[in-house]
């Protein structure tokens, strides 16, 4: 939950809401799961998987999605781009944990699941489409709304780039491990707070650990006047050495 929803939570009558600042990388580590929300499966730039069976996928399936049986998953990953968003349903939900549990091992970190798999899709109204099935995989890395390319956000943290500032919204503990030499560290949870110490007259280049934290902040500033831009990204730094993977 973010800092927003934890206060639209209290709004509504909520005694004991928790924000989780470690974000969804500790999330992830810890073996949870995630879930897509629909805007995401319907128009996301993701590879959508269906893991049953190709007669049941030419059946009916969510578009958008390839079917890649679960008992061909391994033969496949090599088709799946790793930078990719991989959003899975099956039939089963244990089959479908399962399937993110092979693909994390395999270093996909961007892993998801329909909510309620097939039937839940179904159920909550969601398009689908009949025939012949797709096994090809087409992705292309586009950028979304609101982001930093990857090259203009060095560009900034470089110093190349003087009309832009870099703002890291990690944790205390993420910060201690080092981070872009000038760059501005405010945690999440505390930038309402110290809006003053982040510069209203250049473009704000915000970043954490994998980019999730990193858009929550970039609409937040957006909201009190900032021109504020996210770089979703896996981030990570010793001192001042970081490297940067989209």
């Amino acid at each position: 939950m973010s800092t927003k929803n934890a206060g639209l939570a209290k709004k509504a009558g909520h005694k004991n809401v928790q924000v989780y600042l470690a974000g969804q990388p500790a999330w992830i580590k810890d073996g949870n799961l995630v879930y897509a929300s629909k805007g995401n499966i319907e128009k996301g730039n993701i590879v959508l998987v269906d893991l049953r069976s190709a007669k049941k996928s030419e059946a009916g399936r969510i578009a958008r999605s390839v079917t890649i049986p679960y008992d061909t998953l391994d033969d496949a990953l090599e088709d799946i781009p790793k930078k990719a968003p991989v959003v899975l349903y099956s039939d089963s939900a244990e089959e479908a944990a399962d399937a993110v549990e092979d693909l994390r091992d395999e270093g996909f970190k961007k892993v998801s699941l329909v909510p309620g798999n097939y039937a839940g899709w179904v159920k909550a109204g969601g398009k689908t489409v009949t025939g012949p099935v797709v096994t090809d995989i087409t992705w292309v890395r586009k950028l979304g709304k609101g982001e930093v390319s990857k090259a203009d956000f060095l560009k900034a943290a470089s110093g190349k780039d003087a009309s832009a500032v870099i703002l890291a919204v990690w944790t205390t503990d993420e910060a201690a491990e080092g981070g872009f030499k000038n760059a501005i560290e405010v945690p999440l949870d505390q930038i309402g707070s110290r809006l003053a110490d982040i510069p209203k007259d250049k473009k704000i280049y915000v970043h954490c650990t994998t980019g999730a934290r990193a858009d929550m902040a970039a609409q937040e500033l957006k909201k009190n006047g900032y021109k504020a831009f996210f770089l979703m990204a896996d981030v990570e730094c010793e001192g001042n050495e970081c490297e940067v993977e989209d």
